[in-house]
């Protein structure tokens, strides 16, 4: 078992790493070259700036049982069905029983931005998100050891 960080917007990567080397779990974070990551736990890996190139090699890289830290969700659909857990920085746990409507209402999103529809406020992310992510994420680790 290994944790595949989604890395170029995540803010929580050091609870992740915290969490992770309780266990001695690796750790790999995965960001574009339009970025720029060091860690003194996890291996970072550089991908070319592109469409999905840090989906792609996070999916090329997964195996069954790893757990996915995204919050895209397509590359979540697509580490569900290779047999990964995954969960957003946020501690929402994305499970077959929530991915298709997760799905259809990005889609919707989508296409009220198309026509010209404003995406509401997103609020500043306070220390009690961090603390619901742990406590989702650790749960996560848990049950996958």
């Amino acid at each position: 078992m290994k944790i595949l960080v989604d890395a170029d917007a995540c803010p929580v990567k050091k609870n992740i790493e915290y969490i992770a080397s309780l266990y001695a779990i690796p750790v790999t974070m995965y960001i574009d070259s339009s970025h720029v990551l060091e860690s003194e736990y996890s291996s970072v890996v550089i991908v070319d700036k592109g469409i999905d190139s840090v989906d792609l090699k996070i999916l090329k890289d997964l195996e069954v049982n790893d757990i996915v830290v995204t919050q895209d969700f397509g590359l979540a659909s697509l580490a569900l069905s290779k047999g990964a857990s995954v969960i957003n920085q946020n501690g929402l746990v994305f499970n077959e029983f929530n991915i298709e409507r997760l799905l259809f209402e990005r889609h919707l999103s989508a296409e009220s931005r198309r026509r010209g529809n404003r995406s509401k406020y997103i609020s500043k992310r306070k220390n009690s998100d961090d603390e619901i992510f742990e406590k989702a994420f650790l749960d996560i680790v848990k049950k996958s050891l």
